[in-house]
Parts: structure tokens; C-alpha cells; sequence
């Protein structure tokens, strides 16, 4: 199957039209739509979205990018009512950003005239996100379905380096956007647009009474609202957008400056940092704890093995992540409390001090996204790993209870991390697993004469699926797993629930039941689902196309083997037919098999996910997979009375 492209945009195709777009042009036609003419359902939309960026030179003599937006939504539903309140970003670090709203209106159709109602003082406002970032909110008056909202903001940025990201794509339909950027002739930028819109671009040449520019031009129509779907990790991923990253600076006679960072500028800069590698250095708070846990006759998985453990045993994760130490190690090992950094950099030194081959890993999770240019900012994360003499390089991560090696938590499982050295380079590591997560169920049951079904089950998780059930249910008591299980497995009663849960062992779940909506009688024959209880009736791919691909958290099989017994009062009349059904590259297996002995019915079913990740392309593959699964599955047993 077609993989994911993030796709580099060149700036060389010519915009062959053109769209006049201002504020304050509300019309009674636009104010009187009761749904958008090509997405019916959406609750609002944008009709359009446009900003332009200009560089200045300051009194002092640096540059200042503004940018200016105009923004006109109309709500067409209660549900779009959230669009009445808007937020604006920006940075109060160091060098202040600066943001101004203007020009904020609510229109609405009264008697058959538009009604104009301004933003008043008290509906805009402040929000300190932490020390570095704040909010401009603001909520508009008078809001109802048919409302139109427009407003216009400025912000100033002394930050020449990286725009602020441009979205051309949101939740709900975009009839028009547009971007222009002036940039002077001084600076070279590195753009991305990712997403998989046609957004059309312009490059004209600019001559200027100070300086000449380029004036880059982006417009999009009629972009399509974006939807939540299942088995997808991070929308924004798939998000059409625009990123700038300052390249070089080229001033007249002067040599050109390159600032763009490469990964290896990136690892040397993050590592050089006092609060990453300056911590892997100390040892003398933990050298008399570790001596006394590793013993000479270890080999170097026993080694990591009773480290890591010590580690994840004493140390309590703060729910904070970053790459940089927030408390320092010696301070986290004392109050045995830290964020990401200050628990895995220590497992790092510990795993060195005892003589492996350990280095810090930096990531970025899943809600973050995925790295694009090489930044810092890129990261938000960082694990352990150890490379073993037979070349196998182990992931750890002790912030989680219940991880153990190469089990990592799940938001960490995001394409690829970058493994620090101490001489200062890096390399590329692959975050997916490379081994399958499995699921087995095994059932014995028989068919009563009552026609309740009863029997014996027996579940066992293994690696991530396993990990699932842990972070899920590994503090919640009998009475609560058992009453999940029976609201997950509707109609069914449980007794003799025992549940094993041993670190870095499977997990196990066996449990008696009584189902008493497994078959169904009609006349004298009896109909049974070929999975009992257990039996899924629907296709979690519902949408008849999609836009963006279909992201499994991780390779898995899924086995049920269950033995049926027939009460002698019937006999078997038909079963399914067997079936093996694959995508073609072999990315989903699904296998199917019955077979009757002696009124004694053996059924087998099986699912592989081979690959995590399946293109939008292929999503009509995937989507007929599982309903030929579904199908079958579904598919009934039928018993005939004796």
C-alpha cells in the first residue's frame, strides 16, 4: 500500500483567479443560508480567512514581522455556536509578541435588516497560559443560528525565524483563504505545506523604495471541514497547513548566514544544554544504591532489567513531559518526583554507570506531532535505550508503571525519535514495534437446552495489548472488571472472575458465564452467532471516502478459538464456510475455519494487522475487509431439532 507523503509544496504553479474578500460586506443572502451549499451538515463555516505578513525595521534597527487577519464566519447550527469564541496565541516569553483585535462584529437578519452588533470591552480578555504563552480571547455578542461573526487581529513578532503556522483547514468548510507574505530580499525561507488540499501558490518579484521583496501568495477554495475519525493519532498531522522556517540570511556584502539546523545541529544544541547532558554526568547521588542492586555474574539484559525496575519502582512521574530536566536528577532522585527528563536521563546514567550502552532518545508524542523541520521545538519527550551486543537496541521508558522493555508508553510510539550520542551526532530510530501484540481468547462452551450458553473463558494479553489493560483496569477491584466485562459483552453473566497481572508477563482473564442472547430460535431451529457474545455486528469505517490514512497504535493478532458443544436435542443443519481474506500487500490476514466432530463444534478465527498504517487510498480496501470480516463472523450457525 501507497505510504503517507508529507508533501513539500514547491512555490511555482501560477493562481489563475482571483477573489475580492473584505470586512463589513455581510450580505441579507448570506445572513439568510440555513445550511452550507456543499457540506450540508456542517454547524458553521469560515467564508473566508485572509492574512497578509510584512517585515518592518524597528527604530532600534531589528525586524518585526506583522501579520494581519480578517476572519467572517457564519453558524448555521446551535452546535456552531462554539465559533462565537475565538483565542489568538502568543508568545510573552523574553521578546514580547503583540496582539491587537479590531474590527469585531455580529451580524443578524431582524425584520428583514442587518443588525450590527460590536464587540464590546468586557467580551475580550487575557489568558496566561503558563510563563511563556498567553491568549487573546475574545466572545462575540448575539450569536444565533444564521449569525455572521468577522474580526480582524494583528500580531507584531521580533521572532524572524519561524512564522506562525497558517492553517488553510479546519473542523468545518473554508469557502476562501488566502496568504500572502512580503519577504525581503535578505531572507531565505524553507516552506512545507502539508495536507492533502489543492492550495494554489504565486511567487512575484517585488521592487521597494528601501529593500526589494518576493511576495509569496496561497490561496485554497472550497477546502473540506476536516472530521474526527476513528484510528487516527493526531488530525492536525493531516491538516492542511503552511510552515515557514527561516534558511539563510544574505545582506549585501556580507558572507551568507546559514540558521537553518539540521538534525545534527539540533542533537549537539539539545545535549549541550545544561539541562540534559550536564545530568547524565552525575552519579555519586545514586553510585551506593546501584552497587548494591547489580551483581557481578549479571549479563547485560539482567543488568537493565533490575535497573529499569528500580527506577520505574521508586520514582513517580509528575505528568509533566520535555526533554530538559525540570528539577535536576539529584533533586528528582531525592523527592523521588519528576517530569520525563529527570526520571529517564537518570535511567540513562544508571544504565551507564552499570556499563551498558545507553543513550537518551528524544521524541515527539503523538498530541505534539510529528516532526517536520529540524527544530528543538520539534521534541516533547525523551526515553532510555540500550543497545545490546547482538545489535538490538531496547526501548525504555520508567515514567509508566506498568511499561517494561520495548514497551513504551503509546502516545511514544510516534514514527520516529532521534537517539542522542555523547559525541554529539545522533541517529534515527523507528518508534514502531517490530513484533506483534497479541490477543487470545479461548472459549468452552454448550448450548443448554434452554437455549442459554454456558461456559469458560480465558483471555490472555500479551506486549501493548496487555499494556492496555494495565494502564485501564491494573488499580480498579473484581467487582468493577467484572461489571465492565459484562457491560462490554451485553447479556452475559460472570462469575469465578480471576485476573493475573504480573509485570512484564501476559495478563491474564478467566472467567465463567451464561450468555442468554448468543442464539436465537425460530421454529425448530436455532440460529447462533459463530462468536458467541463476542460477536461484532459493525464496521468501525463507516465514511464512504477519507481524506487522511488510517493509523493502527500497533501491530496485533487477534485469535478466538472456541469449542462448541451441541445439546443432543439438535443437530448441526449448516455451518460457514471457511475463508482466508487479505488485503493485497498482506497488511490485514483475516482467517476463518469451522468444523463439527461428534455435535462438538470447533471454531477459529483470526485477525493480523501487519501494518499500522493504511493510505487514504486504500481506504476502500480497508473498509471492504472488514465488512467481508464482519460478515463472516456475523455470519450464523443454524441447529435443527432432533
Amino acid at each position: 500500500m501507497k505510504k503517507v507523503i508529507i508533501i513539500y509544496f514547491l512555490l511555482v504553479f501560477q493562481i489563475g483567479f482571483s477573489q475580492k474578500i473584505k470586512l463589513g460586506a455581510v450580505t441579507i443572502e448570506e445572513l439568510k443560508e440555513k445550511t452550507h451549499p456543499k457540506d450540508s451538515s456542517s454547524a458553521a463555516a469560515y467564508i473566508f480567512k485572509k492574512g497578509t505578513t510584512n517585515f518592518h525595521l524597528t527604530s532600534e534597527g531589528s525586524w518585526e514581522i506583522t501579520t494581519e487577519v480578517d476572519i467572517k464566519i457564519k453558524v448555521y447550527k446551535k452546535e456552531g455556536f462554539e465559533f462565537a469564541n475565538q483565542s489568538i496565541p502568543y508568545y510573552v516569553g523574553s521578546n514580547k509578541e503583540r496582539v491587537t483585535i479590531y474590527e469585531a462584529y455580529t451580524y443578524n437578519l431582524v425584520d428583514g435588516k442587518i443588525e450590527k452588533t460590536k464587540l464590546k470591552s468586557e467580551g475580550e480578555f487575557k489568558e496566561e497560559l503558563n510563563e511563556r504563552w498567553n491568549l487573546k480571547k475574545i466572545t462575540f455578542p448575539s450569536v444565533k443560528e444564521g449569525s455572521i461573526i468577522e474580526y480582524r487581529y494583528r500580531i507584531v513578532s521580533p521572532y524572524i525565524s519561524n512564522f506562525s503556522d497558517w492553517y488553510f483547514q479546519y473542523n468545518i468548510p473554508v469557502n476562501y483563504v488566502q496568504y500572502e507574505a512580503y519577504i525581503p530580499q535578505y531572507f531565505v525561507y524553507r516552506t512545507v505545506i502539508t495536507g492533502y488540499e489543492n492550495i494554489v501558490t504565486e511567487e512575484k518579484y517585488m521592487n521597494g523604495s528601501d529593500y526589494n521583496s518576493t511576495k509569496y501568495t496561497y490561496i485554497g477554495k472550497d477546502v473540506i471541514g476536516l472530521k474526527e475519525e476513528e484510528f487516527v493519532k493526531n488530525i492536525d498531522n493531516y491538516t492542511s497547513k503552511l510552515k515557514f522556517e527561516l534558511a539563510s540570511i544574505n545582506y549585501p556584502n556580507k558572507p551568507t548566514k546559514n540558521v537553518s539546523l539540521n538534525w545534527e545541529d539540533v542533537s549537539k544544541s539539545i545535549y549541550e544544554n545544561d539541562d540534559f547532558g550536564k545530568e547524565l554526568n552525575y552519579k555519586s547521588y545514586f553510585d551506593t544504591e546501584i552497587n548494591a542492586l547489580v551483581k557481578e555474574n549479571m549479563n547485560e539484559n539482567e543488568k537493565m532489567d533490575v535497573v529499569f525496575s528500580y527506577v520505574q519502582k521508586i520514582m513517580n512521574w509528575n505528568k509533566n513531559n520535555g526533554y530538559n530536566c525540570e528539577y535536576g536528577v539529584k533533586r528528582a532522585f531525592k523527592e523521588k518526583t519528576g517530569n520525563v527528563a529527570d526520571i529517564n536521563l537518570m535511567l540513562v546514567a544508571m544504565l551507564r554507570f552499570v556499563g551498558l550502552n545507553a543513550n537518551p532518545i528524544i521524541i515527539s508524542t503523538t498530541s505534539n506531532g510529528i516532526a517536520i523541520f529540524p527544530s528543538r521545538l520539534a521534541f516533547n519527550y525523551v526515553i532510555a535505550g540500550v543497545k545490546l551486543q547482538d545489535g538490538n537496541l531496547i526501548l525504555l521508558d520508567a515514567t509508566s508503571k506498568n511499561t517494561y522493555p520495548n514497551i513504551i508508553p503509546i502516545k511514544a510510539i510516534n514514527w520516529f525519535g532521534r537517539m542522542l550520542l555523547a559525541n554529539g551526532t545522533s541517529v534515527e530510530v523507528d518508534l514502531n514495534p517490530k513484533k506483534a501484540s497479541t490477543k487470545n481468547i479461548t472459549i468452552l462452551a454448550e448450548i443448554k437446552d434452554h437455549f442459554t450458553i454456558e461456559g469458560k473463558t480465558r483471555e490472555v494479553l500479551t506486549d501493548y495489548n496487555a499494556l492496555q489493560y494495565r494502564e485501564k483496569f491494573g488499580n480498579v477491584n473484581k467487582i468493577s472488571i467484572k461489571e465492565n466485562l459484562e457491560k462490554k459483552y451485553n447479556g452475559i453473566e460472570i462469575d469465578e472472575l480471576v485476573v493475573k497481572n504480573e509485570m512484564s508477563k501476559p495478563v491474564t482473564i478467566n472467567y465463567s458465564f451464561i450468555s442468554n442472547n448468543s442464539a436465537e430460535i425460530i421454529g425448530d431451529k436455532l440460529f447462533v452467532s459463530p462468536l458467541l457474545f463476542m460477536t461484532n455486528e459493525e464496521n468501525p469505517f463507516k465514511s464512504e471516502k477519507r481524506s487522511y490514512p488510517v493509523e493502527f497504535d500497533f501491530p496485533q493478532k487477534v485469535n478466538y478459538n472456541i469449542s462448541l458443544k451441541i445439546s443432543e436435542n439438535y443437530v448441526v443443519e449448516f455451518i460457514p464456510s471457511s475463508i482466508l481474506y487479505k488485503t493485497p500487500g498482506g497488511e490485514l490476514v483475516f482467517n476463518f475455519s469451522i468444523s463439527n466432530t461428534n455435535n462438538v463444534l470447533q471454531i477459529s478465527s483470526s485477525l493480523e494487522i501487519n501494518s499500522t498504517l493504511i493510505s487514504a487510498q486504500d481506504y476502500s480496501v480497508l473498509k471492504l475487509f472488514f465488512k467481508e470480516m464482519i460478515n463472516k463472523q456475523t455470519e450464523k450457525i443454524i441447529l435443527k431439532k432432533n
